[in-house]
């Protein structure tokens, strides 16, 4: 399962799925991806397939290993992950590095445990409003879900998920 950042950072007034379906199509990719946020219809920890949780490795675009299956995110240790192991955007950048990303700062809405935040998710993500408060994890602590609460104004990194594994038929 590729975990990819979105091209350039977001406030908290997004349409992250949307985003994350439309620049994988652009990057040439046929799986689906889904946005790596809690949303006020589901939890982040089962934006991932049932089937397609325990068996894939999550990896970055270039097939490094982030993580050794879906279900070792939510684990309560905050989804830590080897800082070396690069996050790359859809056209390839990594976000750890790159300049478009000002704050090294991604956005998730979530418990350590991969469970919807109400109060901290930016009003469903619907709004970028200074008063009203996200959930983001800061990428230079080595966790996915870090517990920082954030305005909604500021610009993060946004990442996305490929929520259904399709093999290749060729390989």
């Amino acid at each position: 399962l590729h975990l990819v950042a979105l091209n350039f950072p977001l406030s908290g007034d997004m349409r992250a799925d949307f985003q994350c379906f439309r620049q994988a199509q652009l990057a040439g990719l046929t799986s689906t991806y889904r946005a790596f946020l809690s949303s006020h219809l589901q939890d982040l920890a089962t934006v991932v397939r049932k089937t397609d949780r325990h068996h894939l490795p999550v990896v970055n675009l270039q097939g490094q290993t982030l993580f050794s299956n879906w279900e070792s995110i939510f684990d309560g240790n905050g989804g830590q992950f080897n800082i070396h192991v690069p996050i790359y955007s859809f056209d390839g950048r990594n976000v750890m590095t790159d300049s478009s990303w000002p704050q090294k700062i991604i956005w998730h809405g979530s418990t350590a445990n991969g469970i919807r935040l109400v109060s901290s998710y930016c009003e469903a993500w619907h709004t970028a409003d200074m008063g009203a408060m996200g959930q983001a994890s800061p990428l230079n602590t080595g966790k996915l879900l870090d517990q920082k609460v954030y305005s909604c104004n500021n610009q993060f990194i946004v990442l996305c998920i490929e929520n259904s594994f399709v093999s290749d038929p060729q390989g």
